[in-house]
């Protein structure tokens, strides 16, 4: 068998067609990924890499690279049988990879927005939920995250809602802080005229204060003075 690469599109087959490798004795084949799959997204690209290549055995993981949307196979020539069975591993783990849940991260990069504009926009519904899903990790516990469905997203991108949502955010900040602004002069208004009463009473003590006070207590001035003994 010589060398050759074969290319994956949108269909179930795939077609090989001879190349010349860097190194004449590499079996080589790639697959591009789709855009309705990756949907623009570097960070979206790399997790499917990932969910496909931990369908490969571990020893042939490594075997398996992405770059620029398209993934590489490269295995020695005379691994024929590794070769051809980590072609088929691939080309199954790609069927239907259009659908998968796009994670938080990958949401982030596709439309271009900040965590907490995905975390506002999930709690009020403007990004819809496609479910949640539970992640164990090494030696931390779980963690569980909502996931949104690559559909609803790709509506998103052509409807450019991102900028409509920001531009509804941004008008509604402008009248909170307008509302906060005729609140505190409502309250300023309704406050008498000079001081409040309190602040004066403090004032007023401050102000009478005897100097000396504490030492007129110490020599016992205050003090009822004893009745003095007839005689």
């Amino acid at each position: 068998m010589g060398p050759f690469v074969a290319r994956r599109g949108q269909n179930t087959h795939i077609n090989c067609v001879p190349i010349a490798p860097p190194k004449s004795d590499d079996l080589v084949a790639t697959w591009s990924l789709p855009y309705a799959a990756r949907l623009g997204s570097s960070v979206r690209s790399q997790g499917l890499y990932l969910e496909v290549r931990v369908n490969l055995p571990k020893s042939l993981q490594k075997a398996l690279t992405v770059k620029a949307g398209e993934l590489t196979l490269r295995l020695p020539a005379n691994e024929a049988a590794s070769f051809a069975s980590s072609c088929a591993i691939v080309s199954k783990a790609l069927e239907g990879i259009a659908s998968r849940p796009v994670i938080p991260r990958e949401i982030e990069d596709i439309l271009g927005i900040t965590t907490t504009e995905r975390r506002r926009w999930l709690a009020d519904g403007r990004l819809p939920s496609a479910g949640t899903h539970t992640v164990k990790l090494r030696g931390r516990g779980t963690i569980t995250f909502h996931v949104f469905d690559p559909r609803s997203v790709q509506e998103i991108l052509d409807g450019d809602l991102v900028d409509a949502w920001r531009a509804d955010d941004a008008e509604k900040a402008e009248e909170k802080r307008r509302r906060a602004a005729w609140k505190r002069k409502l309250v300023r208004s309704q406050q008498p005229v000079g001081e409040p009463a309190t602040a004066q009473a403090d004032d007023d003590h401050t102000r009478f204060k005897l100097r000396g006070w504490a030492e007129f207590e110490r020599e016992g001035l205050l003090r009822p003075s004893k009745p003095q003994a007839q005689d």
